[in-house]
């Protein structure tokens, strides 16, 4: 007698999936993240009520500034007292007021001068301003004093024993009338037994040789080609 087969057997099991579903609970991706715009935070303006003024007067004020003032203004002090336009536009009006000068035929330009820039006479009208000051007129420099002075610039710091082996004489009455003129002064002491003064321009130099700083000095090149 044939057995059957157990139905129970060949029938499908109920299959079970493990894997959890996902949850409705679980928030969006990058819900409730800022923003990359709002993660930055913002740069503050630095520019001021002066960047309201038109490029004419952005000139005037400039050129007011630099005839008032006793001493050279730099870009970034300009730019203070403009109350602060963008620096750029300095630089650009300052490029206009020289070429405004230059066209107008006026005895006056721009100098880039101590690390800063002023207005001054025209030099070919050296000799006509001079005579303002006859009377108190600025005391010439000497040959030797020029001698001093060159060394002085090119070398320093120096002490005055270094200057003297350099120029073969005494420098003792020519550096104190350099320093009393205010073209030199005293920058400290060097590290060498009994410590003896150091000697550096002073701001005057420039002014009176009219240089934006010491960089301005010719080189050995330029001299040689002189």
């Amino acid at each position: 007698m044939e057995s059957k087969p157990d139905t129970a057997l060949l029938e499908p099991t109920d299959q079970h999936d493990d894997t959890p579903e996902p949850s409705e609970d679980l928030p969006e991706e990058h819900e409730g993240e800022a923003s990359e715009s709002e993660a930055k935070p913002k740069k503050r303006s630095r520019v001021g009520p002066g960047e309201k003024l038109s490029d004419d007067e952005l000139v005037r004020h400039l050129a007011a500034l630099l005839f008032a003032s006793s001493d050279p203004l730099g870009v970034d002090r300009l730019v203070q007292l403009l109350d602060r336009p963008r620096r750029p536009r300095v630089v650009a009006a300052l490029e206009l007021l020289t070429q405004k000068l230059s066209e107008t035929g006026l005895p006056l330009e721009v100098r880039a001068i101590r690390g800063g820039h002023t207005l001054m006479t025209s030099a070919d009208l050296g000799e006509v301003v001079g005579r303002l000051g006859k009377g108190n007129a600025v005391e010439r420099i000497s040959p030797a004093a020029l001698e001093t002075l060159a060394v002085i610039a090119y070398r320093q710091p120096v002490t005055k024993a270094e200057v003297e082996a350099i120029r073969g004489v005494q420098a003792g009455p020519i550096l104190r009338s350099l320093v009393d003129r205010g073209l030199v002064r005293v920058l400290g002491r060097a590290d060498v037994p009994g410590h003896p003064l150091q000697y550096g321009t002073d701001k005057e130099f420039l002014d009176r040789f009219g240089l934006m700083d010491l960089g301005d000095l010719p080189r050995d090149s330029e001299l040689a080609r002189d």
